[in-house]
């Protein structure tokens, strides 16, 4: 909205904290993710949540540019201690934080003291994309896949406490438990959860929740990840995030799946093209694809992602794609028969949770858009690993690897103008000036010592 309608706002956020207070809820965590993947939070009582529905809460301009150290990185954009922001709750998304009683959440969007979208809002951005998508026609559903790794809470670098084998029963058993409270807990905050079993590396489990509206998926990406750790803290466990705990193992995604429909059909089945695709699904598809090394900046924005990024580790480091193949970086899952229509979707697996999910919707949402405008086509599917095949196989084939330095990354998304232009010139330089620190900041350390930076960040 580019007008806030103060009073509407007050009205019915008054109605919410009633019916708030009648389930036991005194304070209202309101949050947002930064550039640099870091969930930011102010509190309000809940006799204040009205006025901070139509009047906002006030927030420094300055966390724009909050390394995920913490410290506050100088900018083109930057007003230092100066000016003011206000962020307004999502009325539509608070939720009852199960597991933490006498709190509620809320998502916020950013706006101005002139009640002005602040330009670099995430949200807002992602809101954007998701409305432009709609004025050509579509919609979009999108789901965050959520990876992590638990270690005893009195041991936080040990993962030997998490014992057994990779995807392995014996493991779920030694923490049903604990799998269990997480689970409840979603299903209580309204988080539909679709599976969540142990993962491949030590001390590992995922979790994948129902597709959404863009915005929403995002939302439930972040409510989810605060869930888990909470819910770990409370089982004398701790949880990190991070794309690579330690030097060696495959490291935690935070894998991407996107379909495109207009009106009731999935537009990524049921089409003349390979394996159902329509020509627009092919052309978003395309449009992803072709703009992978730049998107890279977006859904792999730390150092210590490019450490995840290896060849045959199932996070897909050549630009190509594939029918359910696990190592290319946009895995095409038609679904089983008679369920296509509504299960064929598109993952991209080279993202992680560094990432924030709001700006990785937009990221996505404006490539796979620029394709269908290009009219992009897919190249051929990739049906091997592409890590087996010889450098001139590779080559024949059209399968260059993907950036293998946040530098690259930070090259290739200045390079492009489609993305640049639907973020805005203010939040694009931002962005990269972040990286920037980042990539200055652990130039010339190890492997161990970035990973042991990181490792509780996210």
């Amino acid at each position: 909205m580019s007008q806030l309608d103060r009073a509407a706002l007050s009205a019915r956020a008054g109605q919410l904290a009633g019916e708030l207070g009648a389930r036991g809820v005194d304070l209202v965590a309101l949050t947002f993710v930064d550039n640099s993947g870091i969930a930011r939070t102010k509190a309000v009582p809940l006799a204040r949540f009205a006025a901070a529905a139509a009047w906002g809460v006030g927030a420094s301009n300055s966390f724009d540019f909050f390394g995920f150290n913490d410290e506050i990185v100088p900018g083109e954009h930057s007003l230092g201690p100066v000016g003011d922001l206000r962020l307004h709750p999502d009325l539509d998304a608070v939720t009852v934080l199960a597991a933490q009683p006498g709190w509620a959440w809320a998502p916020v969007t950013k706006y101005d003291q002139e009640g002005a979208p602040h330009p670099q809002d995430q949200r807002g951005l992602a809101l954007k994309a998701t409305a432009r998508l709609a004025e050509r026609g579509y919609t979009a559903l999108l789901s965050f896949e959520l990876e992590w790794v638990v270690t005893a809470e009195d041991s936080p670098d040990d993962l030997g406490g998490v014992r057994g084998p990779a995807y392995g029963f014996a493991r779920l058993s030694r923490h049903a438990a604990y799998l269990r409270a997480i689970v409840s807990t979603l299903d209580a905050q309204g988080v539909g959860v679709e599976q969540i079993h142990p993962e491949y590396a030590a001390g590992q489990f995922e979790l994948s929740v129902a597709a959404a509206d863009p915005v929403r998926a995002a939302d439930v990406a972040v409510l989810a990840r605060e869930t888990i750790r909470v819910v770990s803290e409370q089982h004398g466990l701790r949880a990190s995030f991070t794309p690579k705990f330690a030097p060696s193992g495959v490291g935690n995604g935070g894998h991407v799946h996107v379909s495109v429909w207009e009106g009731e059909r999935n537009l990524f089945a049921g089409g003349d093209g390979p394996f159902g695709l329509t020509s627009a699904a092919a052309a978003f598809a395309g449009g992803i694809l072709r703009r992978l090394p730049a998107l890279l900046a977006i859904g792999a924005p730390s150092v210590v992602s490019y450490l995840r990024l290896e060849p045959h580790h199932w996070a897909g480091v050549y630009q190509g794609w594939g029918l359910e193949n696990r190592e290319t970086p946009l895995r095409l899952i038609r679904g089983v028969a008679g369920n296509r229509d509504t299960a064929a979707n598109l993952e991209v697996k080279c993202f992680d949770l560094t990432a924030n999910p709001y700006l990785v919707v937009a990221a996505l949402l404006a490539a796979g858009l620029g394709g269908v405008d290009e009219r992009a086509g897919l190249p051929e599917p990739v049906d091997v690993d592409p890590g087996v095949l010889t450098e001139a196989e590779r080559q024949a084939r059209g399968l260059t690897r993907l950036p293998q330095s946040l530098t690259e990354s930070v090259v290739a998304f200045e390079a492009d103008a489609v993305l640049t232009g639907a973020f805005g010139a203010e939040l694009a330089t931002t962005l990269m000036e972040l990286r920037r620190a980042e990539i200055e900041l652990f130039a010339g350390t190890s492997a161990k010592e970035i990973t042991e930076t990181m490792r509780w960040t996210h």
